[in-house]
């Protein structure tokens, strides 16, 4: 009996961190990052314009790749990527997303910091895909950790409340 409860509890924190894993996958928290700093920085049709272009090239882009990858790879869908010899082109295609935007943003005359927080992303990602040549290591946690700093800088204290989400992050990732 006590068997059973213990096995209970197991799946039901696999099942949390899952949950948690899904909601915080580093492009859903690239979308709110860009939205807020955008929104700060913008109005009107420039912000539809540049939160348009950040949500392409930072979010839907590298999402599609990663699932054209899970369906080519016949891998069961759940947005992670759990053997670390198989993030290469995933990460290599985010990588790519993530310089052709920094460049449309330039090209679109976008604002410095949104443009230069994209192109962060496309330097961070490339850094991430010579690390995982050798070693997993947390994208998630990578994710939130950047964004936080991003926010703190342009908000202040308030942009570190997405900070909070970095021990449930790192729980669920273990």
């Amino acid at each position: 009996m006590q068997n059973s409860r213990g096995k209970d509890a197991r799946n039901n924190k696999r099942k949390w961190a899952s949950f948690i894993s899904n909601v915080t996958i580093p492009p859903l928290i690239a979308v709110l990052m860009f939205g807020l700093i955008n929104y700060s920085l913008l109005r009107g049709f420039p912000f539809v314009a540049v939160t348009c272009i950040t949500t392409l090239f930072a979010a839907i882009v590298p999402l599609s790749t990663l699932l054209i990858w899970k369906t080519r790879a016949n891998a069961k869908f759940d947005l992670d990527i759990p053997t670390r010899t198989d993030r290469g082109h995933p990460l290599l295609f985010a990588s790519a997303s993530y310089l052709i935007g920094a460049v449309v943003l330039v090209a679109g005359h976008a604002p410095l910091l949104t443009t230069v927080v994209m192109f962060g992303y496309f330097a961070g990602t490339l850094f991430l895909f010579f690390i995982n040549l050798y070693w997993k290591i947390s994208i998630h946690t990578m994710g939130i950790a950047g964004p936080t700093t991003v926010l703190v800088f342009v908000f202040g204290y308030w942009g570190a409340l997405l900070g909070l989400l970095l021990p449930p992050v790192i729980w669920s990732r273990v």
